[in-house]
């Protein structure tokens, strides 16, 4: 079991215990429903409504801008408010559709999808893009992009990333308990797409009540292996849950299918299930609300454009008035300033804490100690690579191979000087990709 891992990562305090105990429940938004046109990585949508335009729940209300990008569909009925800029997590403004919800949740028809016995391999996957689905792990990758490889038949692996590795994260955890039968379904139409590969459910061996139930729900599937991974962040890193469970290595430069894998998150799993056998387009997620901040952690099975306000209401709000609030967890997430921004396709989680830790421990000079390198799962060395940052230099940034760097955070969490190297390599790299991009 130990030997499902990788080198380097860190054992950060878990938190989970705060809100993995918390059956899923149901929010019912009210107010206003905000959706953005960017909640992928790729081009907005583009809004097919206009201001005073009635829609339905399950509607479409903005369409997929391009190949890679993804459809958009309100999750209430209601009344189209207008279509202007709102502020989303990460702080920027975005153009989004505003809808006022009636509180009726008049539903659309179904999705035009045929059904599963009928379908052929571009039938599933156009239904996927028609459906808006994304990578709902973070990234938001457009998955009808994913399971479209140049070539299909070099794809030996399908892997469901069940880690959830994230300190405090729990909504996985809890789709896993409560809708495994749905989960296995899910990868099972992935499969059908690829005739050589093998299903994967990646599970850290800290939920031992999930590895069991899917392993008794995969007994009779010979096409699907349940594998119990070392506890360890950054465990569900693509590239790091691509070696932990195939042994095959991946660089910045490459994507999984040139290792022959597709990685999926487990929500975006489900949501393939919900696409193909209910019909139904992607409009909710389920949203983790936790940290000691919070007097009710729980998880929410949310409409996608509700606040992250009524989220954190429902869960009775504030015990304490926290310092910090994260959109997702502590390792990865994005500190907010405002809670008044919407629930996208990409937000797994509400994270609230009493103290702000970081901004508590001002940096100080590198003490050359060596812990980053040692934790670092791209196995270079940030320290190294934060100063050549702070310098802009990006000749010796490249030549340290610092876009390797997968943004964990591991190597400031144990930095003893508190020096934040992350951020400054994240940075860094960002300025490269939007230079790459525009020449």
């Amino acid at each position: 079991m130990a030997g499902f891992t990788f080198k380097g990562g860190i054992h950060p305090y878990e938190g989970k215990e705060l809100s993995k105990d918390k059956p899923i429940k149901r929010l019912i938004p009210e107010g206003n429903m905000v959706y953005p046109l960017s909640q992928h990585i790729g081009a907005p949508a583009k809004p097919v409504v206009k201001k005073g335009d009635r829609v339905l729940a399950g509607q479409l209300i903005a369409e997929a801008g391009g190949f890679v990008s993804a459809n958009i569909y309100s999750s209430v009925s209601g009344t189209v408010k207008s279509i202007e800029k709102h502020r989303v997590a990460v702080g920027d403004m975005v153009e989004s559709v505003i809808i006022e919800n009636d509180g009726l949740y008049e539903a659309a028809p179904p999705l035009p999808v045929d059904d599963i016995e009928n379908m052929k391999k571009q039938d599933v996957i156009d239904a996927v893009k028609l459906a808006g689905i994304v990578g709902m792990g973070g990234a938001g990758f457009p998955t009808h992009v994913k399971l479209s490889p140049k070539d299909p038949d070099k794809i030996y692996y399908c892997i469901v990333n069940c880690s959830e590795c994230e300190p405090y994260l729990t909504s996985d955890y809890r789709r896993m308990l409560e809708e495994p039968e749905k989960l296995v379904a899910g990868l099972k139409i992935i499969l059908c797409l690829f005739d050589h590969a093998e299903g994967i459910l990646a599970v850290e061996d800290n939920k031992p009540d999930c590895v069991k139930l899917l392993k008794e729900l995969c007994f009779n599937e010979p096409r699907i292996t349940v594998k119990a991974l070392k506890t360890k962040y950054p465990q569900g890193a693509e590239r790091q849950l691509i070696y932990a469970t195939t042994r095959r290595a991946i660089s910045s430069s490459m994507l999984p299918a040139d290792a022959g894998c597709i990685v999926n998150n487990v929500d975006t799993v489900v949501s393939i299930y919900h696409a193909i056998i209910e019909k139904r387009p992607l409009t909710e997620r389920i949203v983790t609300v936790t940290g000691d901040a919070i007097a009710e952690p729980g998880n929410y099975l949310v409409p996608i454009g509700t606040s992250m306000q009524q989220l954190i209401d429902v869960s009775g709000g504030f015990k304490q008035k926290p310092e910090k609030i994260i959109s997702g967890g502590p390792m990865m997430g994005f500190a907010m300033f405002d809670t008044d921004v919407p629930v996208t396709k990409t937000s797994s989680a509400i994270t609230c804490f009493t103290k702000d830790e970081v901004a508590a421990n001002a940096p100080s000079a590198c003490i050359n100690c060596g812990r980053c390198a040692d934790v670092c799962p791209g196995r270079v060395i940030p320290a190294r690579l934060s100063v050549f940052a702070e310098n802009h230099d990006e000749e010796q940034f490249l030549k340290y191979n610092g876009m390797e760097c997968c943004e964990c955070g591991c190597c400031s969490y144990v930095c003893p000087a508190k020096r934040q190297l992350t951020q400054s390599i994240k940075t860094m790299r960002k300025i490269i990709l939007a230079k790459r991009k525009k020449s």
